[in-house]
């Protein structure tokens, strides 16, 4: 992100704090499988807990810079505002993690856990952690730490994990045990030759489950840049984000279409070829939505905010690109074909010029425009002008009235006829 966009992004956590309860994420990590940042895969960080409002107190990216700032504790809200400010400062400047991290230290009860690809990792403030560490041979180490500064150094495969319990999670207490079993099987998987974006999917999984500290929250690729962004995160003010543990979606296993719960519990079979559907839980979506593919594409959606749109765009264009590449007027046939079957709604049709398409970065945008009068599909394209079917239409009232005149007075006709 560039300053502009950053200092923005502070100041909406300034409006957040102002008007909302506050909480603190209890999940935090950053796993790092190639410190070199070439794997696109290679570097990931995410926050979850079973607080209220994870949308306002977990991670901060910087695409141009390639860190993380993922936040919580149990300190006020000024104080952990406080201590992000710090840490993006001292990261933007050329600071080292374990810099940042201690800035956590001069707000009470504040913890900051940051790093990036090249950079390595760092926790700091108030934190029960395991810093964990892949050597060359495959031993893995999963150390303890707690309160004051600990590191990931940079060019270390590893990773830095914490975790507590949130008063009032049913599952209160297992936080510990969780920790430390969560941060072995990281460092397995990375021993294993898993990507960290793919061990972050199964650390949500595992954490979500057995600790409780459930809702989103969300996560980071940091060496490609890309986030789930609002995936997860609450609707509205003052309440928790989505489960992790619980299904996200159903998908077409064949062509890729695919519906959001709670619509999907009407759905078992897909509605363009019958196949039938895969549930999707929200800790898988999250490991998808964050993991580059030679197939991958990042689809982004103008022009509409209706239900469902931007999910079965993507679907649809990621479908579209897989089998016929980067073509634009390609896309905006297999768009404007679901529009017609009614994939899509209240969206006219598009033409290639509606999508805008980057092979280099596999980025296709798509730029609906809304129908008038909340119409749900767009009028026929019929090949013949609209005055034409008012005229053909006045003729068939024309024709229709003179049936009916015959029908009520045809003994009359008849009378008459044979008279003649």
């Amino acid at each position: 992100m560039n300053s502009a966009y950053l200092k923005k992004i502070l100041l909406l956590l300034v409006t957040i704090i102002i008007v909302i309860n506050t909480s603190a994420a209890t999940l935090n990590v950053i796993i790092i499988t190639d410190p070199t940042g070439t794997d696109p895969n290679g570097v990931a960080a995410g926050s979850m807990s079973f607080a209220e409002n994870m949308f306002q107190s977990t991670f901060l990216m910087s695409r141009d810079n390639q860190f993380a700032v993922l936040s919580g504790g149990s300190g006020n809200e000024t104080q952990r505002l406080g201590a992000i400010v710090e840490a993006v400062r001292l990261l933007k400047s050329g600071g080292t993690p374990a810099e940042a991290a201690s800035s956590a230290g001069g707000f009470s009860g504040i913890r900051i856990v940051t790093g990036g690809p090249k950079i390595g990792a760092a926790v700091g403030g108030d934190f029960s952690a395991y810093v964990v560490t892949v050597a060359g041979d495959g031993t893995v180490t999963a150390t303890p730490v707690s309160g004051g500064v600990a590191v990931l150094p940079a060019g270390q495969k590893g990773a830095i994990i914490h975790l507590r319990n949130t008063v009032g999670n049913p599952q209160y207490g297992t936080a510990d045990a969780v920790r430390k079993e969560t941060a072995v099987n990281i460092g397995k998987m990375i021993r294993d030759g898993y990507s960290a974006t793919d061990i972050m999917g199964s650390v949500f999984e595992e954490v979500s489950i057995d600790a409780g500290e459930k809702y989103g929250g969300g996560a980071d690729n940091l060496v490609s840049g890309i986030t789930t962004g609002d995936m997860f995160t609450p609707q509205k003010l003052n309440d928790t984000g989505f489960p992790m543990d619980d299904p996200y979606s159903k998908v077409c296993p064949n062509d890729g279409w695919s519906i959001a719960y709670p619509a999907a519990e009407s759905y078992s079979t897909c509605p363009i070829d019958g196949a039938t559907l895969k549930t999707v839980y929200a800790y898988d979506a999250l490991r998808t939505a964050i993991t580059v593919k030679s197939q991958t594409v990042t689809v982004s959606v103008y022009g509409s905010d209706e239900p469902g749109i931007s999910e079965t765009t993507d679907e649809i264009v990621t479908a579209s690109v897989k089998k016929h590449g980067y073509n634009s007027a390609e896309i905006a046939t297999d768009l404007n074909s679901a529009i017609d079957n009614g994939l899509l709604v209240g969206v006219n049709f598009v033409e290639a010029k509606d999508i805008n398409v980057k092979e280099s970065s596999r980025a296709v945008g798509v730029y609906y425009k809304p129908l008038p009068d909340h119409r749900s599909s767009p009028p026929w394209n019929l090949p013949i002008s609209s005055s034409i079917l008012d005229i053909l239409g006045s003729v068939q009232t024309a024709i229709g009235l003179i049936l009916v005149v015959l029908v009520l007075f045809r003994s009359s006709l008849i009378k008459s006829f044979r008279k003649r």
